[in-house]
């Protein structure tokens, strides 16, 4: 279980409105949770990567051996993690992204465009089978 998942718990039913209300009153202290990517870092170290929240991270990320898809159980955790990971690089350095949170609960990035990102989705795809690339979504993201 991710943090996120912790955090929906605590709040119950009211867990999406929470959350939303959450990104527009506190948005620095909800991108802090959802950066946090434990797993996901987790592994990256294991691997010898530093995770810095820089685009050169997702390249990185991207060529890594994909050992994760042998482990059903964390397949999912890590996807998650890598869609969060996205979306914290996308919010802390492309102007005017920022956290949003669709009516299902899940978290999604807005670009100034008003384009919105699923980057949970894309995350979950990327961990499942490596494509997309998350550094080929940070770079068509970054260009809009």
């Amino acid at each position: 279980m991710n943090i996120l998942d912790n955090w929906r718990k605590r709040h119950g039913s009211q867990r999406t409105a929470a959350l939303a209300e959450a990104v527009q009153t506190d948005p620095e202290g909800v991108g802090e949770l959802l950066a946090e990517c434990e797993l996901l870092r987790v592994r990256a170290q294991q691997a010898g990567l530093e995770l810095d929240d820089s685009p050169a991270s997702l390249a990185a990320l991207d060529q890594l051996p994909p050992h994760w898809r042998d482990d059903p159980e964390e397949l999912p955790g890590l996807g998650n993690d890598a869609g969060l990971y996205l979306g914290t690089v996308l919010v802390r350095t492309v102007e005017g992204a920022s956290w949003q949170v669709w009516p299902s609960g899940e978290p999604v990035v807005r670009l100034a465009s008003g384009r919105e990102i699923d980057v949970v989705g894309a995350g979950t795809e990327w961990a499942a089978s490596g494509t997309p690339e998350l550094s080929q979504i940070y770079a068509e993201a970054a260009e809009i």
